[in-house]
């Protein structure tokens, strides 16, 4: 594994989202001292927040799996997660609906979810739930700690036991025909590869590898922590103040001062000068090399990332409530191989949407006014990366698209939602861009195989020997769990020490 070379003292931390604070409390543990330059006034980057009468609206992901990987950054400097957060699993962890009225519930605990496949689609696809689980575990235990929690440099690490193991397995079929030897309703079968989305694949063009996701999602168990999703970040922040981290807020980086193959200091619009041992930039990846760094230094591995689909986001604070709700509710479409035709290869918009409602204040009321509800609901849009055909113009169609969405909701379980509306707030692909984001992805590059793994940029710079990358664009990838494995990872970086911890199994 490579590492900086040279003084390693001071680090500075470019930007306060989960990456860059896990980065700073494992190098805060492990010695250095670390000032964190974070331009909003809150810590969490795109896990923000926006309060707005009384509504606290989370503005990044609404999913959190895998808690001891959030619980890693605060061991990291002798503090435990209890004493930082509360966290609830959900269940159902999530309440699927589909376009023939039927529903399935994905429960908390195997027995629990495989009594719900019986009941819903029978006791043979309760069987072959059983058995997904047993191959899924196996999944996660081979990749976790040999291509997910680990530095890759070169695609020859790969190589050896564990790669032959999933060769067996059968983790580099299509993950589609990979589920029907388990389960044979096409409900089940979405519900259990919807999560490539997340890594920004159509889940008929995954591979089985990457339903390592279902593993976190749907059997490791999905969690909601009390004052929502932004308290993680707050967690995570006060920790690190209390290691001794110095996160100076509404501090804006102008530029990353580069001299003789290093990162020599931080600049910032104020004109200050930050010298650093390390620069470790926590911004979006292929942004900071257009934006901080001098010019010439993308490398051609960032400059040909292909992204992941963009998502229109509606916040809404409401007086409405519907007896069918939980937590978090998928709705799914009738058309689905075509849904994903639509937003990854043709640069469209849905004509038969299937989305995410998440309702917060179902599991913490605290989050609106008494007798009110936050909605999250999360429509899956093309992102803005050139293509061809006439891209969508968010200016005109930002109205016309909420109405949409307001009208779809309606349509499926929701009535009245429009008219339920107090305060509202509307995301579109241009809005990401704005803020920060490549192509106006949120969800950052896909994790086709050729950006997966040592494929995907690294988390050292090849060129800048002491600079160092993290975030869901460098390795391991995208989601809160990803996330804070690369906050470690890139502190391994700087320290040059192994992994902190073995992963564990988590869930029933």
């Amino acid at each position: 594994m490579r590492t900086v070379v040279g003084r390693t003292d001071a680090v500075v931390v470019v930007g306060a989202g989960l990456g860059g604070l896990s980065a700073a409390l494992h190098l805060a543990g492990a010695g250095r001292h670390v000032t964190v330059l974070e331009r909003e006034a809150v810590p969490g980057g795109r896990c923000g927040l926006i309060r707005d009468h009384g509504y606290h609206f989370d503005t990044g992901p609404t999913v959190l799996t895998m808690p001891d990987l959030l619980a890693a950054p605060l061991n990291a400097v002798g503090q435990d997660l209890p004493d930082w957060l509360t966290l609830h699993r959900l269940d159902p962890a999530y309440r699927a609906r589909f376009a023939d009225g039927s529903t399935i519930d994905v429960r908390a605990g195997v027995d629990a979810m495989a009594d719900e496949i019986a009941a819903t689609c029978g006791s043979r696809d309760a069987d072959g739930y059983r058995r997904l689980v047993t191959y899924l575990r196996r999944l996660y235990e081979i990749e976790m700690p040999h291509f997910i929690d680990r530095n890759l440099d070169s695609p020859l690490q790969l190589a050896g036991m564990p790669l032959a193991r999933l060769v067996a397995m059968g983790a580099f079929r299509r993950l589609g025909p990979k589920l029907a030897s388990f389960v044979r309703d096409e409900r089940l079968r979405r519900l259990f590869s919807f999560q490539a989305m997340y890594a920004g694949l159509a889940p008929a063009q995954a591979l089985a590898i990457y339903a390592v996701i279902t593993y976190m999602d749907t059997v490791a168990g999905v969690y909601f922590p009390e004052g929502g999703m932004h308290a993680m970040p707050r967690a995570l922040a006060g920790a690190a103040a209390r290691a001794g981290v110095q996160i100076r807020y509404g501090t804006r980086v102008a530029r990353i001062e580069v001299s003789g193959g290093r990162a020599s200091a931080v600049l910032t619009a104020a004109g200050e000068r930050i010298p650093a041992d390390v620069v470790v930039v926590n911004a979006d990846l292929p942004t900071a090399y257009a934006e901080l760094l001098p010019p010439g230094y993308t490398p051609r591995r960032a400059r040909r990332l292909r992204y992941s689909p963009s998502a229109v986001v509606l916040h809404a604070g409401s007086s409405a409530s519907f007896p069918a709700a939980a937590h978090h509710v998928i709705e799914f479409g009738a058309a689905w191989d075509r849904t994903f035709a639509e937003i990854i290869d043709r640069g469209e918009l849905m004509s038969d949407p299937s989305f995410l409602l998440t309702t917060p204040t179902l599991t913490d009321p605290s989050l609106a006014p008494p007798e009110r509800h936050l909605y999250c609901a999360l429509f899956p849009a093309p992102n803005l990366a050139p293509r061809r055909g006439r891209p969508i113009d968010w200016e005109r169609e930002r109205g016309r698209y909420r109405d949409r969405i307001v009208a779809m909701l309606e349509a499926r379980g929701c009535p009245g939602f429009g008219d339920g509306i107090e305060c509202e707030h509307l995301v579109t692909p241009a809005d990401w861009r704005a803020a920060g984001l490549a192509a106006g992805a949120p969800f950052a590059a896909s994790h086709r195989f050729g950006q997966t793994g040592p494929f995907r940029p690294a988390t050292l710079d090849r060129r800048v020997e002491n600079l160092v990358f993290t975030g869901s664009n460098t390795q391991p990838g995208v989601g809160v769990p990803m996330v804070l494995v690369s906050g470690r990872l890139a502190a391994q970086r700087v320290t040059g020490a192994g992994p902190a911890r073995a992963p564990g199994r988590m869930g029933p």
